[in-house]
């Protein structure tokens, strides 16, 4: 698969998850299978206004390339002074635009998923993105629209190949869906259908690399995009290189393994907060994925998820039973699920598919999602 200059072989991608794809779990991934691995989402506002955290977020590792960097905006002049920084200063390689994210906070100011909804507004975001570019290839990622009464996925694509975008992802829900259902690999297809001319990735219930086999035989689409299937599991992606190069093989890590892991993961996180009890409180919400199915009694497994420091992490990590096998039937849905009884939108956002006018106060100055 070629993103613009960029050949990705498997075609497999890391999907930007907020508080989740900082540097040291990327590095966690790449170690484990080649791909392309995109980073926390980035806010176009505090991108060129140079806030200190933004500036933090966007670091890579030495190791890292090529770099795919996600940003989030809804203002066109602003999103196209975000991406020439990003080409002009070298700051990645690649740059992933956000229309997928369901979140509240984001969708009420008309980004993420609800954004793909106002056409006129949506192409003046591309068309900025691509004219500052550079040679930086552009994609975007987005869900199949607001809810199922207001499907925009299928005009999102022909309007992403027209303006020049390099590929488009597609999360085969809807925002309302949020995370909950499964997802219609069906869209996938239908989305492909409609732009054969750029490569269309496949997003949603991928939980092991045998799904990713099935989303890619199913639907026609050229790679595919993981999220949720590799939250304590950055191995899925050796699992994955291996299914596309037509192996049986599949990693299964036994605990000391998964133990180990644990340990470099939040070492790694010492390097993005500063301050080391800032990084074990991050690392807290890993706990319970990399011990998924595994056999750790619930005081121990406490103790790992209220650790202050590395030390305290790693005592606990070491009462592990090193030598316990990988579990079976740990292939199934990982993170937050569940549906929302409603969108949050802008005040008679729905009302005209064509207007382009950007909401007040629509440019958030917070990155990460």
């Amino acid at each position: 698969m070629k993103i613009g200059p960029i050949e990705v072989w498997p075609p497999v991608v890391l999907a930007p998850m907020a508080g989740i794809t900082n540097a040291p779990f990327r590095v966690l991934c790449r170690q484990q299978g080649a791909g392309l691995f995109v980073s926390e989402m980035i806010t176009t506002r505090a991108l060129v206004e140079r806030n200190p955290k933004t500036l933090r977020m966007i670091r890579f590792a030495g190791s890292e390339r090529p770099r795919s960097i996600q940003l989030y905006g809804v203002d066109p002049a602003t999103v196209g002074r975000a991406v020439r920084m990003v080409a002009e200063e070298g700051l990645a390689d690649h740059v992933d635009l956000n229309f997928g994210c369901p979140v509240p906070k984001v969708t009420r100011r008309g980004g993420g998923s609800a954004l793909p909804y106002k056409r006129h507004l949506l192409r003046r975001i591309l068309r900025e993105a691509v004219a500052n570019a550079g040679a930086l290839p552009v994609t975007m990622k987005m869900r199949k629209g607001i809810d199922d009464d207001h499907l925009t996925y299928l005009d999102a694509g022909r309007i992403a190949a027209e303006e020049g975008l390099a590929a488009i992802a597609l999360h085969a829900r809807t925002a309302r869906q949020h995370y909950g259902g499964v997802a219609d690999w069906e869209a996938i297809a239908r989305l492909k259908e409609a732009v054969p001319e750029i490569p269309v990735l496949g997003n949603g219930d991928i939980w092991s690399a045998g799904d990713a086999l099935r989303m890619v035989a199913r639907t026609g689409c050229d790679g595919v995009v993981v999220g949720r299937g590799c939250l304590g599991r950055p191995w899925l992606f050796k699992d994955l290189e291996n299914a596309f190069n037509g192996s049986p093989e599949r990693v299964r890590p036994a605990l000391g393994e998964v133990a180990e892991t644990m340990a470099r993961h939040a070492e790694g996180l010492t390097r993005v907060f500063d301050i080391e009890r800032y990084a074990v409180a991050d690392f807290r919400k890993h706990v319970g994925w990399y011990l998924k199915g595994f056999a750790v009694g619930s005081e121990l497994r406490r103790e790992l998820a209220t650790a202050e420091s590395l030390d305290q992490l790693r005592a606990g990590l070491a009462r592990l039973e090193q030598d316990q096998p990988w579990p079976p039937n740990t292939d199934t849905p990982r993170g937050k699920s569940g549906e929302r009884s409603r969108v949050l939108l802008p005040e008679g956002w729905l009302d005209d598919p064509w207007d382009c006018v950007v909401p007040e106060e629509a440019e958030s100055d917070v990155s990460g999602g």
